[in-house]
């Protein structure tokens, strides 16, 4: 019975590091080499379908924009007000143009950062867990007298609670990546609105927007890097508590350890919006 309590317990290790492994996988991997590119290659496409509106929108803003800027025709006869406008437009039309090349070099620049702290980390490619010899020893040689039923029922239950948490954990991190991709797809649309300044604060929104879910990765792995320092310092096991009890702080302390994972995880996107007022 207490190989069965040690089955259970690595299988659910094993499972919530393969959790772990496919999203550091995802936050390393850039959206345009994403399960081949096939994804980014039909956000592009989409990408280039909404530009046509994006600038047919462009226009109007821009319309928008200098009839309620310029009180009469004669104020647009200024040459610094028509240099402003044209400026204005200029720079909306780039964007609206060339939003899919500044949205992948804003990306890159991310990805280089967390290249430089998972470098600068001990953390490597993946999180890995090991179970002190104290613990391991409590399941050799357990009979059912031995109370190895309560035993395997903690280690059921640690197997359930790392389902959940790696499920949670990965979840989280594919719905930044698609919120990335679905960014890239609509970008002409909201950065039109630069060429009028009435509307201007809605691209400028939009571009904090991206940056903020951009940033939301390099939080993440900094998440895990303070975690792995922190899983680390786990206390010695004391060899004259029950086997039961030895079990239980044991899986109590690895689950408490992953539901402060989730929660700097979760709260990502809520800390880079405080940290850089986005």
């Amino acid at each position: 019975m207490g190989t069965a309590a040690w089955y259970e317990l690595m299988q659910g290790l094993e499972y919530l590091g393969d959790m772990l492994d496919k999203m550091w996988a995802i936050l390393t991997t850039s959206p345009q080499t994403f399960k081949g590119g096939t994804i980014w290659s039909i956000i592009s496409t989409i990408n280039g379908v909404l530009g046509a509106i994006g600038t047919a929108l462009l226009v109007l803003f821009f319309t928008v924009g200098v009839i309620k800027t310029c009180g009469s025709f004669a104020e647009l006869r200024k040459p610094e007000t028509a240099v402003k406008v044209f400026i204005r437009f200029a720079i909306a039309k780039a964007l609206v143009d060339n939003c899919l090349s500044l949205l992948v070099d804003f990306v890159t620049i991310v990805q280089g950062i967390i290249s430089k702290v998972t470098e600068s980390s001990s953390i490597g490619t993946a999180l890995e867990f090991t179970i002190p010899s104290e613990v391991q020893s409590t399941f050799e040689g357990i009979g059912i007298l031995d109370g190895a039923i309560p035993i395997w029922a903690v280690c059921f239950i640690a197997h359930l609670a790392f389902i959940v948490v790696g499920l949670v954990l990965l979840l989280t991190v594919y719905g930044r990546f698609f919120r990335i991709y679905m960014y890239a797809a609509i970008a002409p649309i909201p950065l039109s609105t630069m060429a009028g300044q009435p509307t201007e604060n809605i691209a400028k929104s939009f571009l904090k927007s991206f940056a903020g879910v951009c940033l939301q990765g390099v939080v993440i792995v900094l998440a895990c890097v303070i975690f792995t320092a922190y899983a680390a310092s786990m206390p010695q096991m004391n060899t004259s508590y029950e086997p039961l009890k030895m079990v239980w702080i044991y899986v109590t302390e690895v689950v408490f350890n992953m539901l402060v994972l989730v929660g700097l995880v979760k709260g990502s996107d809520r800390i880079i919006h405080d940290m850089m007022g986005l």
